[in-house]
């Protein structure tokens, strides 16, 4: 008899799997017996513990404000979420294993992208219902190559899937992949590309998406790790877009514009609050 090929197993698979996993804690327990004696006594608001780093950079972002919808985006040419994209017809979301928060390696081949860490985390939010958590939400996220090139598309990762995967949003709708920073290629800004589903039960195509958007990258963080090795085509392309001039971002991008911290040595991390009316 063949043994079955565990990486075709399906959705179905996974769902099993994720239910084994223990809840994800919630935010106001890291910080301590203070914060959450602080909370619940409705004190002072709960805020995500700062980083502190000589090197940090943000966008500015207040979490406390609500924000409004997140612009709906085109999914682009690489969709790899079962539609018709690039003349093919390719779903990553009926691999076994795409429900994971590590994202760099291909669950085909094992293979690794390679690139400066960055872990991307979301906030999802109800915009019609004064931004309140969106829990149990599914989100397939998926970017290029440090050399702006995309898995399952791109010439020479055709056999490979990673930089792609699913995550669903814990109870106070926040979630988080861990990747590395995408590249720039001719043409576009640097971005994160996502689609938001009801339900990991529902991930399974793009004719269940209920939002579709782009998360853009700050532009010094964007040069500083385009000076490392392995970053030579994204350094090269970067002066020649704008977010004026990209053909997504110019038309405003102030709701997708990440919030970044980190520096080079010990990786990135990229916070963006999702907003989508439900």
């Amino acid at each position: 008899m063949e043994t079955p090929n565990i990486f075709d197993l399906g959705l179905q698979a996974d769902l099993k799997m994720a239910a084994q996993s223990p809840i994800t804690r919630r935010q106001v327990l890291k910080l301590g017996a203070f914060g959450l004696v602080a909370f619940l006594a409705s004190c002072a608001p709960v805020a995500s513990t700062p980083t502190s780093s000589s090197s940090s950079t943000s966008s500015g972002e207040s979490s406390d404000a609500c924000v409004s919808e997140i612009p709906e985006e085109t999914a682009g040419p690489y969709p790899a979420d079962g539609s018709r994209a690039s003349n093919q017809t390719l779903n990553a979301l009926a691999l076994a294993g795409i429900v994971r928060q590590d994202i760099r390696t291909s669950l085909g081949t094992g293979n690794t992208a390679p690139g400066i860490p960055i872990t991307i985390e979301m906030t999802l939010v109800n915009t019609n219902d004064n931004c309140a958590p969106l829990a149990g939400y599914a989100v397939y996220a998926w970017h290029c190559t440090r050399e702006g090139d995309y898995s399952m598309y791109s010439q020479g990762v055709t056999d490979e899937d990673f930089l792609r995967g699913v995550q669903v949003s814990d109870s106070e709708g926040k979630l988080s992949f861990t990747s590395i920073f995408p590249g720039c290629y001719s043409g576009r800004w640097p971005h994160v590309h996502f689609e938001v589903y009801p339900s990991l039960e529902q991930a399974t195509g793009s004719n269940n998406v209920v939002h579709t958007s782009q998360m853009a990258l700050l532009e010094d963080v964007c040069q500083t790790v385009y000076e490392t090795d392995g970053y030579e085509t994204s350094a090269r392309n970067l002066p020649g877009i704008t977010l004026a001039t990209d053909n997504i971002f110019s038309d405003g991008y102030e709701q997708q514009m990440a919030t970044m911290s980190g520096d080079v040595a010990n990786g990135y991390v990229a916070k963006l609050t999702v907003g989508v009316a439900v």
